[in-house]
C-alpha cells in the first residue's frame, strides 16, 4: 500500500468510463486482428482486468466487470499447444481467478479452466524435459513469460501455490539453469533463435535474452517470488544465484546508473563486451523496468542487500533522467511509460529508501498527459486499459485483484 494520488485516479476513471461498454467487442467476429476475446495482450480478457480491479477496489461496477468477462469467455475455448498466459485457456483462467478473488464465484468454470491449464502445462513440461535430455538449446517459447512455462508457472503460483503442478514448473526452471550434458561456455538458457523467437541467419548461433517478457529475467522473477512466498523446491536458491551470476556479467554502468542489455549475441559473449548503444529504452519488456524489478526481487529472495540497492539505484537514476523518459513515447505497459510507472511503484513499496517513490508523481503526470481515453489501442499491454491500471494502482495506493502478476511484478 502506498500513498494515493487523486490526479492519477481521475485519469484512470476517465479511461474506464470510455471502455465501459463491451458491446462493440461482442459484435466483432473472433479472430479479426487483435480482437481475440481470449487475449490478455490486446483482447477483451485484458480489458476485463481493468474493470475487475476497479470493481474489487470499490471504484467500479461489478456488472461491468462481469459483462467484459462474459465477452472474454465467449466462443470455443483455446487450449491447443499455443495457449499461454496471454492467450486461450490460461489467459481466461487468470482473468476469471482475478474476478473471483477469495469468493466462490465462477467456481465451476474455474475448475474446468484449471484442468485445461494443468493439462497444457504438463504437456509443455514433458516436451521441455525431453529437450533437455537431448542436450539441445531451448527456444524462447519453451520458457518465457509471454508464451512459455514461466508464464504458465506465474498463473499456477498465484492460483494454487501448493499444487504439485506449481512445484513441477519451478523444478523445471531450476533444471533450465543447470548445465546441459554436453557442456558449453554459454548458459543453458541460451536460445537457438533470434530475439523475435524465430530462426534467423542473422543469429546463426542464437542469443542470450535478458528481458522480462521473453528472457531469463522472467524465470529469475518467478523463482524469487516463489521463494519470498515460501514456495520452495530443491535447488531454487542455487538457480537464482546462477541466473544472477550471468546477468551480473552483463550489467553495465554509465554516468546515469546501472543497466542491462536486452540480448547478447555469440560474438558479444565471446568478447565479453557491450557497446553503450545497446542500452535499451526503459520499458518493461526489455529495459530497466523489468530487469531492475527482477534484480530487486532476487536481492530480496537472497537477502542480498547490495543487489537490491543496485537495482533500486538503477531505477531511481532512470526516473530522474529526462533523456531516458523521452525514449518512451508510448503509454502502454509493455513498451511505454505505464510499464515504467508500475514497476517503479512496485519497487518503491519494497525499496530501502523513499527516493523511488518521490519520483512517482512526476512520472504519473507525464503518463496522464500522453493518454487519450479514446485511443485506438485499448488492450492491456500496449493500450489504454493497461495504462489506466497503472494509474489506478498509484491513485488508490493498492492492487486488489493481483492483475500485475501477469507482469511478474508481484
Amino acid at each position: 500500500m502506498t500513498e494515493p494520488h487523486a490526479d492519477a485516479l481521475a485519469v484512470a476513471d476517465a479511461v474506464a468510463a470510455a471502455l465501459a461498454a463491451p458491446q462493440p467487442w461482442a459484435a466483432q467476429p473472433p479472430g479479426r486482428g487483435l480482437l481475440w476475446p481470449q487475449s490478455l495482450w490486446a483482447g477483451a480478457a485484458g480489458i476485463a482486468l481493468l474493470h475487475i480491479e476497479r470493481a474489487r477496489s470499490g471504484r467500479g461496477d461489478p456488472i461491468t466487470a462481469h459483462a467484459w468477462l462474459n465477452v472474454a469467455i465467449s466462443g470455443a475455448l483455446t487450449k491447443a499447444a499455443n495457449a499461454n498466459l496471454f492467450f486461450g485457456a490460461p489467459a481466461l483462467a487468470f482473468t476469471t481467478h482475478a474476478a473471483a478473488g477469495t469468493s466462490r464465484r465462477y467456481r465451476s468454470i474455474l475448475q474446468r479452466l484449471d484442468e485445461a491449464v494443468t493439462s497444457i502445462t504438463r504437456a509443455r513440461l514433458a516436451a521441455a524435459h525431453a529437450r533437455i535430455n537431448r542436450g539441445e538449446q531451448p527456444e524462447m517459447k519453451e520458457f518465457d513469460l509471454i508464451r512459455g512455462l514461466t508464464g504458465l508457472g506465474t498463473y499456477h503460483l498465484r492460483r494454487h501455490p501448493d499444487h504439485s503442478i506449481t512445484g513441477d514448473v519451478l523444478s523445471y526452471l531450476v533444471r533450465l539453469t543447470e548445465p546441459l550434458p554436453a557442456g558449453s561456455e554459454l548458459p543453458p538458457w541460451w536460445t537457438s533463435v533470434a530475439p523475435n523467437g524465430e530462426p534467423s541467419s542473422n543469429y546463426p548461433h542464437g542469443h542470450g535474452n535478458l528481458g522480462m517478457s521473453h528472457g531469463i529475467s522472467s524465470a529469475l522473477a518467478l523463482l524469487s517470488l516463489a521463494a519470498l512466498r515460501n514456495v520452495n523446491v530443491a535447488g531454487a536458491k542455487e538457480a537464482i544465484e546462477r541466473i544472477c551470476a550471468w546477468t551480473d556479467l552483463w550489467r553495465q554502468q554509465d554516468d546515469a546508473g546501472a543497466w542491462w542489455p536486452g540480448a547478447i549475441t555469440i560474438e558479444q559473449a565471446r568478447e565479453q563486451r557491450i557497446h553503450p548503444s545497446q542500452c535499451p529504452r526503459p520499458s518493461w519488456c526489455y529495459g530497466i523496468s523489468g530487469t531492475a524489478r527482477a534484480q530487486q526481487l532476487a536481492g530480496l529472495a537472497l537477502a542480498d542487500e547490495t543487489r537490491q540497492q543496485t537495482a533500486e539505484e538503477a531505477m531511481q537514476a532512470t526516473l530522474r533522467d529526462p533523456v531516458q523518459l523521452d525514449r518512451l513515447p508510448e503509454s502502454g505497459l509493455c513498451h511505454g511509460l505505464a510499464g515504467l510507472l508500475h514497476c517503479a511503484w512496485r519497487m518503491a513499496a519494497d525499496a530501502r529508501t523513499a527516493r523511488i517513490g518521490d519520483e512517482l508523481p512526476n512520472l504519473a503526470a507525464r503518463l496522464a498527459a500522453q493518454i487519450s481515453p479514446t485511443a485506438p489501442q485499448t488492450g492491456l499491454l500496449d493500450g489504454v486499459a493497461g495504462a489506466a491500471l497503472a494509474l489506478h494502482a498509484l491513485g488508490t495506493g493498492a492492487v486488489t485483484s493481483c492483475w500485475d502478476t501477469v507482469l511478474l511484478m508481484a
